[in-house]
Parts: C-alpha cells; sequence; structure tokens
C-alpha cells in the first residue's frame, strides 16, 4: 500500500479537445503531489526561497494508464522512494478517487542544488537523516515492480 500524499480536483482549464486532462496537466498534479514529500524532506518550495537548497527534476518517466476528467477527484499516492548523496528518486500514482482505478504513475529522478551558485550538491546529513528515517519506516508499503531509474542512483 503506497503514501496518500494529496487529493486534487481535475478543473476546466486542465482538460483538452479530447474532454479529457492533458498530459501537461497530469504533471502539474504529480509536482503538487510531490511538494509534500520534497517539503517534508526541507527540501522543497520553503526551503527554496529561504535556504536556496532545493531540488530539480532532471528525468522522468510517465504512464497514463486511464484518462481523467473535469471535475473528477483524483489521489496522489507516493509509492516508492530512495536517495543517493546527490539525487532522489521517487515514483508518485495517481488514482481517480471515486473508482480508485489507476490513472497514471510518474517517475522522477531529482538532482539537489544549491540555487545560489545553481551547481548540484550532497544532501546535509540532517536531510540524510530524514530521507533515511522516512524510508526505513514506509519501506514496506513501497512497491519496487517497473522502476525505470533505480540504476541511476549511486550508492
Amino acid at each position: 500500500m503506497s503514501l496518500f500524499l494529496t487529493t486534487t480536483k481535475i478543473i476546466n482549464d486542465w482538460t483538452d479537445y479530447n474532454d479529457h486532462m492533458n498530459l501537461a496537466f497530469y504533471i502539474l498534479v504529480f509536482d503538487k503531489g510531490a511538494e509534500k514529500i520534497l517539503s517534508k524532506f526541507i527540501m522543497g518550495e520553503k526551503s527554496a526561497k529561504t535556504d536556496k537548497k532545493s531540488t530539480m527534476a532532471v528525468e522522468s518517466h510517465t504512464t497514463y494508464n486511464c484518462e481523467v476528467k473535469e471535475n473528477e477527484e483524483v489521489d496522489i499516492f507516493l509509492s516508492y522512494c530512495d536517495h543517493d548523496k546527490k539525487r532522489l528518486h521517487l515514483k508518485l500514482e495517481m488514482y481517480e478517487k471515486n473508482k480508485s482505478i489507476l490513472s497514471a504513475t510518474t517517475e522522477v529522478l531529482y538532482l539537489y542544488m544549491d540555487l545560489n551558485i545553481r551547481k548540484v550538491v550532497e544532501f546535509e546529513n540532517e536531510k540524510v537523516t530524514i530521507m533515511d528515517q522516512f524510508i526505513e519506516e514506509n519501506k514496506a508499503k513501497f512497491k519496487f515492480d517497473n522502476l525505470q531509474f533505480r540504476n541511476k542512483l549511486k550508492k
């Protein structure tokens, strides 16, 4: 069982001429869900603004399993999380809330950045401890199948 992050209602501006959510907005919804976990790891929006440290997505793999339409609600779940010294690897799932149908997945590889110098840096010990504790507490809930970027971490 994955970890719930957030629920989002699909608005008209996110739909296209096929009468379903446009692919660009799947990424937006996933990104809003990912912000929940990035904030937990002290590397989300607040960290970017105050500490000038954050993540930048460098690679992603998204699947579109079932269309999502206007006014539907989707739940975003974290289904996998790992890291090395400079990279964070997340996989998220989107489920249509009322039917519990898998609508989409996205797997993202992030680099940790010092925004002052716009360079990749290593995670601070505090953040490593937070991530490691989170992973240890939740690894039984993670799904290890169909991971595209697992071999990209340098452990």
